[in-house]
């Protein structure tokens, strides 16, 4: 079927920002006393706080999870937002999807206000149909929530109708949990082999590249 939507994860899709979530994490788990390995921590990024914590330290107790998350995104927002930029082509390619047509609709486990940021760097609230973030459901990525609810908000678009880039195997997950097929490229960190055992159709270098070759890719599905 013809696509009419396409739904972008933004950090480490759109934005360049996944090893800074992992420096912002690392300084968050310290301050509770705990150190792990940047590449742990990697590994679940691409989650929002209600999925990573309890996945790194499963024995900690709801009220300090949730004080760990909000530690992270009040570093995250202080000392590393500021460095976060737009991947080369990633307006360009929102544009592409908009003129052909397709809706563009970011679809993040980011909170509202750093989604809002996201916006203003990219120049896309022009282009953007809607937006989903953390703060639109009860659980992130995977859990099905942050795509299910841009399905709800889409003006009766069908999961057939619609497709997925990502960077992350979590982003994959939670699209298929809710019928949607994901494309996903590279610049989040995650490997060719975790990306395709989720259920990724294709695998890109980076939007650039997904850019260059849009017109064979199935963005392209009449």
């Amino acid at each position: 079927m013809p696509i009419k939507a396409v739904l972008f994860d933004i950090d480490g899709t759109l934005i360049d920002s996944n090893d800074l979530h992992v420096l912002a994490w690392e300084e968050a788990f310290v301050g509770m006393g705990v150190t792990l390995p940047r590449p742990v921590i990697h590994d679940q990024i691409g989650k929002g706080a209600d999925m990573l914590v309890p996945s790194l330290l499963p024995d900690l107790d709801e009220a300090s999870q949730q004080k760990l998350g909000q530690a992270h995104g009040a570093i995250f927002q202080a000392r590393y937002l500021p460095d976060a930029k737009p991947f080369p082509g990633a307006r360009a390619l929102l544009a592409k999807v908009h003129a052909a047509g397709q809706q563009v609709v970011l679809a993040s486990s980011a909170s509202a206000e750093e989604l809002d940021h996201y916006l203003g760097l990219l120049e896309a609230r022009d282009l953007v149909a809607t937006t989903t973030s953390s703060e639109d459901v009860a659980r992130t990525k995977p859990a099905a929530d942050i795509f299910a609810t841009a399905l709800a908000r889409m003006n009766g678009i069908g999961v057939d109708e619609a497709v997925v880039v990502g960077d992350t195997p979590y982003d994959v997950e939670a699209a298929l949990k809710s019928g949607l097929r994901t494309m996903a490229v590279r610049s989040g960190g995650f490997s060719d082999e975790a990306l395709r055992e989720a259920g990724a159709i294709r695998i890109y270098q980076d939007v650039a590249t997904l850019l260059a070759e849009y017109d064979a890719s199935p963005l392209a599905d009449r």
